[in-house]
């Protein structure tokens, strides 16, 4: 279980040079409260930002950093797995990223991307979807579970049953087998080529035993007919490889520079699609709401006339472009096949220059073999022939023996294979918690009275259905609703990590999430649900409605603003 214990930070966000610092093992419910851009949700982020590297929000890592001082951002948190104590340290300005065990620096690898490996995979056992998953539901730009999509929903699973593992194992058993299959075809290659060597060698014999003083003009003959060809075929060669690299270097620089530029055409015109979508969004706001849904204060006639007028200037610029941006695509794409048709003519010279090769050496080698039924002894040739062949025999066995071995290997990893990927065993061990993980979200779905019966697949698809057995999607249902349905999977998982034992952690964070969707009732249940945690869990609950919930938590924290910095009220 990761107990967290405290976390500190400065310069992070609106927080000026001196470190806040909150206990996170205290008490067992906190309300943070504060105004809107007070700093309250810093410390989620602070959290996500020392752990993985990255912010709970939609934040960019460069905007992380105070703006004012400009340097010197450090985030800091402590926690103890085990029985050993753990403190990540992240810095921007400069960049820090450190992580001690027991008073020790664990040693940093020379990437930092293999160093995060270490905090994720050997320390915490979770990425930051899981994590996030099990500790926090915010309304900010965080995805909950059933936003997310089929892979992604069974990262989160096979992190919180710890059998991820086998997706490991899988992962490792493909690079065995690539290896494997890539032996198995050289294996072929070389008994092929073994075989032609003896058919060529069993042909030679044969020759041999019919060479007498009388034919030798005819191979005299053949000799010459051979090379007559070899000439005319490398006269052919001549012609064909005149210019041809310099041809096929130029096609191909050629061919990179308008995929390049198809590349970015590609980028330009998604990022139109979604200003569109943004402008439609904005549109269709001004169109429809005559009152703020923030404030409640009337939008004036004026304001929504010129705030239309702009989203239909601003369509209309987007809409020429991506039409520039389709016409110029169709462009590339006629260029690009045109470089493509040069390259296939330059390939099929290319197949004809090997093709000429190879018969050159076939005739080379009939040449020598021509001139050795000439040169030699007969019965020499015929003994020395037949041991080469008998030699070739015994090559290709070997060749045979070892393909059968890695064939059978190849098999046997192949039954591992089925048995690794997603419908093999760890189908089996997520059919195995299953019932537990719906029955757990229906008890918190009927606390938080919402009375539906949620059905998980094993594909990780639901099925919600009302008293009246019709048949629902997450998407059916009212904000306030998908927010309890929300709660009661976050509480879902924090349960089935306990009992797996994966990726329990005594920090539980609900960011906002009493001023959302949720009504009276909704708060008092969910406030039922977090009195019954066990006293190992520790509740950090932020809120800008501080007046509503006040009373109701053992401790509180608030944050205010002071000279354009963020920082705790004594």
């Amino acid at each position: 279980m990761i107990q967290f214990k405290i976390v500190k930070w400065k310069n992070f966000l609106s927080t000026g040079n001196t470190f806040t610092e909150i206990d996170l093992n205290r008490n067992k419910t906190t309300l943070v409260v504060g105004h809107n851009g007070a700093g309250k949700s810093t410390m989620l982020d602070a959290i996500s930002f020392a752990l993985f590297g990255k912010p709970h929000r939609n934040i960019n890592k460069p905007q992380l950093i105070n703006s004012i001082n400009n340097k010197d951002c450090v985030v800091e948190v402590q926690f103890d797995v085990g029985k050993s104590s753990f403190k990540v340290i992240r810095g921007i300005r400069p960049g820090i990223f450190e992580i001690w065990k027991n008073g020790t620096m664990i040693n940093q690898s020379s990437h930092a991307k293999e160093y995060q490996k270490i905090l994720e995979q050997n320390i915490l056992k979770l990425n930051h979807k899981s994590f996030h998953q099990v500790v926090v539901l915010g309304s900010s730009s965080f995805i909950p579970f059933m936003q997310l999509a089929g892979g992604h929903r069974r990262d989160v699973i096979e992190d919180l049953l710890d059998i991820n593992v086998f997706s490991k194992m899988n992962h490792l058993l493909k690079e065995k087998q690539t290896v494997l299959r890539d032996s198995l075809k050289d294996l072929n290659y070389k008994i092929d080529i073994q075989s032609n060597k003896i058919q060529t060698q069993e042909k030679y014999i044969r020759d041999i035993k019919a060479v007498t003083d009388d034919n030798k003009k005819e191979y005299e003959l053949k000799i010459a007919e051979s090379q007559e060809n070899i000439k005319k075929l490398q006269e052919d060669n001549n012609t064909l490889s005149e210019g041809l690299d310099d041809a096929i270097k130029a096609n191909e620089e050629k061919l990179k520079k308008l995929h390049d530029r198809r590349q970015v055409l590609l980028l330009d015109s998604q990022d139109v699609r979604t200003r569109m979508s943004s402008v439609a969004k904005r549109a269709k706001f001004y169109e429809t709401n005559v009152y703020c849904p923030e404030c409640s204060g009337e939008i004036s006639d004026d304001l929504r006339a010129n705030q239309l007028s702009e989203c239909k200037t601003e369509a209309k610029s987007l809409k020429s472009t991506s039409k520039s941006l389709g016409e110029e695509g169709m462009v590339l794409e006629n260029q690009i096949q045109e470089i493509t048709d040069i390259a296939k003519e330059l390939r099929v010279k290319l197949n004809t220059l090997a093709d000429n090769n190879k018969d050159i050496s076939s005739l080379q080698k009939s040449i020598t073999e021509y001139q050795k039924f000439i040169d030699k002894e007969v019965a020499a040739d015929l003994t020395e022939a037949k041991n080469d062949c008998e030699g070739m025999r015994k090559e290709r066995e070997s060749f045979v023996e070892r393909k059968f071995e890695i064939s059978e290997q190849f098999n046997y990893n192949s039954v591992m294979g089925e048995m690794l990927k997603d419908t093999g065993i760890k189908t089996k061990l997520i059919k195995q918690y299953l019932p537990a993980i719906n029955k757990l979200t229906n008890q918190y779905l009927q606390v938080l009275d919402f009375f539906v019966h949620f059905n998980l697949d094993e594909s990780f698809q639901e099925t919600i259905r009302s008293r009246h057995r019709d048949a629902f999607t997450y998407d059916s249902f009212s904000e306030g609703e998908k927010q309890r349905i929300d709660l009661a999977l976050l509480f879902t998982w924090r349960q089935i990590a306990k009992m797996k034992n994966s990726v329990a952690t005594n920090l539980l964070i609900l960011d906002e999430t009493f001023d959302s969707s949720l009504d009276h009732d909704g708060v008092e249940n969910l406030l039922k649900i977090l009195y019954t945690l066990d006293d190992d869990t520790n509740v950090f609950v932020i809120s800008h409605k501080g007046e509503i919930l006040d009373g109701k938590f053992e401790a509180k924290i608030e944050f205010k603003k002071e000279r354009n910095f963020s920082k705790m009220a004594a």
